[in-house]
This record gives C-alpha cells, structure tokens and sequence, in this order.
C-alpha cells in the first residue's frame, strides 16, 4: 500500500531546491509575472481518494494542456478516421510552434498536442457547435466535476497581443484547406481555452476518464470507447510534451500533457491521475521542477505503464 501523503511530503522537499531553475513563460507577458517558486502535486485514484501538497489549490493557466479535452471533442465528433485525414499522429521532433514541418507536409500538422494540431482541432469544435469556447469551458468542468472552472480574459488578451505565429500558423492551415472556419474564430477560441484556470485538484480529476478506460469514475458518464481512450493514452505518451516526449518516457514513464503555464497532468491507467505544477520551464517548454516531481512520484512508488 503506497503511502501517497508521505511521498508528496517527500518529492515536495526534494524539488524545492531546484525551483528556481526554470524559465517562466515570459513571452506570455501575464505569465511572465507568475512567481517560479510555486509549486503543487495532486494525486486523484481511482477509488476517489486525493491526496495533495504545496499550492495544490491555487489556480494557475493550464495553456496546452487543454489540448487534451479538445482532441477528445473532436475524436467525439467526426471519429478517428476523419480525424486523422486531418491531424497526424506521429511525434514532431520540433518545438510546439514551429512552422517547419507544415509546408512540407502540405498543411497536415504532425499530431494533435503541438500548436498547428490544436488549432484544427478547434475548428473541428466550431464546425459542430454555435459557441466553441463555451463547449470546451462546459466539458472540461464536467470532467473536473467542478463549474467555477472559467477563463482568464486578462491571460487570453495576452495571448492575442503576443499570438503572431499562432495567426501565421492559422493562415497557413487555412491557404492548404485544413481550417474551415474564419481564422479570427478559430484564434479566439484557441486563446480562451489556453487561458483556462484550474488548479492541480481539478487537473488530477479533469483527466480521470483516460484512467478509467473513457469512463467518467463519479458519473458513470461514457466519454470515449475504450478504444478512443486508449489511442488519445497513446498520443500522449508520444506527443504530450512536445519534442521532449523520448527524456520525458524515459524518466517518468506516464502518458502525460504539459502546458507553459508549468502544469503537467498524468495518468496511470486503471490507478491514477496525477498532476503537477512549477511556473519555472526547460528549454523545451515542460516545467523543469514537474518533470523531476513526476520521476519522483514513478520511482519512489514503483508505478509506471511499464
């Protein structure tokens, strides 16, 4: 029986010393002035138990972590088939705003986690339903069992000030016929799901039903199939933290999604989820603290997909 209490006390007094190591995500100028020294763990099992440490419960932007509730939209929507005409599925091998790979790939982003992928994956959205940011903010609060969950709109204006090659990324995919919806649409929609605002509680829980093979645990509430689920695991083993997935497996050893706000969320499937934040970033974009807490937590407990 794995004492979580003791090894968040323990991980918690082993990462302190290395928080102000990272980079906060200062081209993000609300996130710039986030403090580095934060730092939080939530632990969600599937029996219901949750276990916490540190700024747990301080609420924090989630940014591309989100692309985990809009890959499954859209999975929901057109399926995986019509899906993946549109979307890739393999790692990118290049940082997640990169514009390299588009043009040699004829406007085909390579997964669903980098920024290319994410914004089809909003338009999809927008194709099926009147308000898409309202959809995405509705289901993510069903999935984190939590209606208070909203946007920062002083976050989302930030984005949008500063979201230059996110609109050039967007206009790209629109010249090759990926984006069918008004490029300013598309943008906004991308802008507030970035700026969500959750803290590491309701990220832990937000992520349970990829645990539970699609199945939300409180609800009962079918998400995807079992099939679905498994596939979008999969995704996240080899694309949720951009192009460093291959350090990111060998060290923690969890189909995981991370965000420049510093947030991490994992999954053990069949267990747990676990979420994590550290402001403070590696030159890859994932929190540099996170990623040690998550090896931490893998080692210290002996529990991995492996």
């Amino acid at each position: 029986m794995v004492d979580y209490n003791q090894v968040l006390k323990e991980i918690h007094e082993e990462v302190t010393p290395v928080l102000s190591q990272g980079r906060v995500a200062d081209y993000i100028p609300k996130l710039a002035s986030v403090p580095a020294d934060k730092f939080g763990m939530a632990v969600h099992t599937l029996d219901g138990d949750i276990y916490t440490t540190g700024d747990a419960r301080e609420n924090f932007s989630i940014q591309s972590i989100s692309k985990v509730y809009t890959l499954t939209l859209a999975m929901t929507y057109i399926g995986e088939e019509k899906l993946l005409a549109r979307v890739g599925r393999e790692p990118s091998g290049t940082p997640f705003n990169s514009l390299v790979q588009l043009e040699y790939e004829n406007g085909i982003p390579r997964n669903p986690f980098i920024n290319a992928g994410a914004l089809v994956l909003v338009d999809i959205i927008l194709s099926h339903c009147r308000d898409a940011a309202d959809t995405i903010r509705s289901f993510v609060r069903e999935r984190a069992d939590n209606p208070n969950i909203d946007f920062d709109p002083e976050v989302a204006a930030s984005e949008k000030d500063t979201g230059f090659r996110n609109a050039a990324m967007a206009n790209f995919l629109k010249s090759y016929g990926n984006l069918h919806n008004p490029v300013e649409a598309v943008l906004d929609t991308y802008y507030h799901q970035c700026a969500l605002r959750m803290n590491c509680i309701d990220l832990a829980k937000s992520v349970m039903f990829l645990a539970n093979h699609g199945v939300s645990p409180w609800s009962g509430k079918q998400i995807l199939t079992r099939s679905q689920a498994k596939r979008i695991n999969s995704l996240l083993l080899t694309c949720g933290t951009y192009d460093a997935v291959g350090d990111f497996a060998y060290r923690v050893g969890l189909p995981g999604k991370s965000g420049v706000g510093g947030g991490i969320a994992a999954l053990i499937p069949e267990k747990l989820s676990v979420s994590v934040w550290a402001p403070g970033l590696n030159p890859n974009g994932n929190s540099l603290a996170g990623t040690l807490a998550l090896e931490l937590f893998t080692t210290k407990t002996g529990m991995s997909i492996f």
